[in-house]
């Protein structure tokens, strides 16, 4: 759709981002499709689109889809023009139903899930040092799915091994006996035959070890780096009993350097889903458990309650209390996420907001 005319009254923005193309659509102060026009998801696209979106009038409010990912790009150049991003990533199943689908209605869905107040959170600030942290993180757990994948193949061929060395490798049920174990078997003569199945067996477990050990490698060099970021950036959180650096990177990742998008403390514990829910209808009144927001996130504050539940004195007490007042372990469990959560927000609030002075 070609520009028809322009207004002075604020317009929302709407984008349907994808890794190559992006659909943009405006909507006016009424909710009325304005216009709408597909643009190349480069730089010299994403002036394209903006300059193309203030011919019509002012823009103030962006709903983007995947801000984070395929549209963080185009949020970085709004966020510097002083437009407020949203975050929309839950498609409006009902609009969609009845309309179906294509880039042209989710940009005028991602427009009207603003304006109408559907969506409402902010996106994340990717331009400073939480961004750093992220990238790290996702290298980080890479490295550890690569160790632990080649351990498996190590447990895997040793329970294969040839009959010449099937008591030994009975033996090795840990995978630092198996490292061990293979480290210490005759390497194979140098014209040695791999069609014999003990020659495979040493080659094949080797070259299993040294990708392990560069995996391994990886790992602490990765855990070391993340450590060296975050306690300048998160001291506070870090003092936390049973809070390191893999758990609390986590938790930053998931609130964003611009921390003042959580509204409340209550917003921070629906973010990472220990809020329950309200479920009452007629005269039933009560709430079920979260099973939404950021499941990473929430997994990182089950791994604080667990540890703290084996060696933290006054965690250990509560448990013992709510134990006797007939409390299920579950339920013990996500009491303590939720007022770790509060914890974490505190401190998250006081390191994050003091990231400028830095």
């Amino acid at each position: 759709m070609t520009p028809t005319t322009s207004t002075t009254q604020p317009l929302v923005l709407g984008v349907d981002t994808h890794q190559r193309r992006h659909h943009a659509a405006l909507v006016t102060a009424e909710g009325r499709l304005l216009a709408d026009h597909e643009f190349p998801a480069t730089s010299t696209g994403y002036h394209q689109l903006w300059q193309w979106a203030t011919s019509f009038g002012p823009i103030t409010q962006a709903g983007v889809e995947a801000s984070a990912s395929y549209g963080a790009g185009l949020t970085r150049l709004l966020t510097a023009h002083d437009v407020t991003v949203i975050d929309v990533n839950t498609p409006d199943l009902p609009r969609r139903y009845a309309h179906g689908k294509t880039d042209q209605l989710d940009a005028h869905a991602a427009a009207m899930a603003v304006f109408t107040g559907r969506a409402e959170a902010i996106a994340k600030d990717t331009t400073g040092i939480v961004e750093s942290v992220r990238m790290l993180y996702v290298a980080r757990a890479s490295a550890v799915d690569e160790a632990t994948r080649i351990g498996n193949q190590l447990r895997d061929l040793v329970t294969t091994a040839p009959a010449e060395w099937a008591d030994r490798c009975r033996a090795a049920t840990t995978t630092a006996q198996r490292i061990t174990l293979i480290e210490a078997l005759p390497a194979p003569a140098p014209k040695a035959k791999l069609s014999a199945p003990a020659a495979a067996f040493v080659r094949a477990g080797r070259s299993l070890l040294t990708r392990y050990r560069l995996a391994q490698r990886e790992v602490t060099d990765l855990t070391r780096e993340l450590t060296a970021l975050l306690t300048t950036m998160v001291p506070t959180l870090l003092a936390r009993p049973h809070i390191g650096p893999v758990t609390a990177a986590r938790l930053v990742i998931t609130v964003g350097e611009n921390i003042d998008r959580m509204r409340s403390e209550a917003t921070f514990a629906k973010l990472v889903g220990v809020a329950p829910l309200p479920a009452s209808s007629g005269k039933t009144h009560r709430h079920r458990l979260n099973r939404g927001g950021d499941r990473q996130a929430n997994s990182a504050l089950h791994m604080i309650v667990v540890g703290r539940m084996k060696n933290h004195p006054p965690t250990r007490a509560y448990v013992e209390r709510r134990s006797a007042e007939h409390k299920t372990k579950k339920d013990i469990i996500r009491c303590l996420k939720r007022y770790v959560a509060r914890e974490v927000f505190k401190d998250l609030t006081t390191d994050l907001g003091a990231l400028d002075k830095l």
